[in-house]
């Protein structure tokens, strides 16, 4: 368990390093295209930064609903098994 924690935290590093990189280049093309205007740049860097606000929702809202549905399982498969365990003890 404690294994994997660390490759979780060591795979999120390296995307954390490749996203870092690509708003890097990015920024380094809008800075140095010269046929754009200056507002078009910052329309453009706004709605990239609005993607990723939305992308980040997106992934946290699917995390939640995914901790939200193994949260109820386990709720139904300890009261499942406490209905197995009293039938069980009445039999007996």
């Amino acid at each position: 368990m404690l294994n994997q924690k660390s490759d979780n935290a060591l795979i999120m590093f390296v995307n954390l390093i490749g996203v870092g990189v690509a708003y890097g280049m990015l920024g380094i093309s809008l800075w140095l295209s010269t046929d754009v205007p200056l507002s078009t740049k910052g329309f453009w860097a706004i709605s990239v930064m609005l993607l990723t606000l939305a992308l980040v929702n997106f992934v946290k809202y699917r995390f939640d609903d995914k901790m939200s549905e193994d949260r109820i399982r386990r709720i139904e498969d300890a009261r499942n098994e406490k209905l197995l365990e009293d039938y069980v003890s009445e039999k007996g």
